[in-house]
């Protein structure tokens, strides 16, 4: 059981730096001065599911998902 531990936690911290790195590729929110123009309804901003920012989007809830249910079983105790 010690060891299912310890690879879970070096799975955790993986997760953990993984995240860290994709939240930090990922754009802001905000529109900025291209609203103003109309930017935000080119091709781009239609297809964005598609683009790059959306699959590290997707990629990120799915990283935070593993990270809730590793931390969650990590802490149960059942290792100990």
């Amino acid at each position: 059981m010690a060891v299912l531990k310890v690879i879970l936690g070096i799975i955790f911290i993986i997760v953990s730096i993984v995240i860290t790195a994709i939240i930090l590729m990922q754009e802001g929110k905000s529109a900025g001065l291209g609203a103003i123009s109309g930017a935000a309804d080119s091709y781009w901003g239609k297809n964005k599911g598609r683009s790059m920012e959306g699959i590290l989007v997707k990629l990120t809830r799915v990283l935070v998902i593993a990270f809730i249910v590793i931390a969650a079983v990590l802490n149960m105790g059942i290792f100990s």
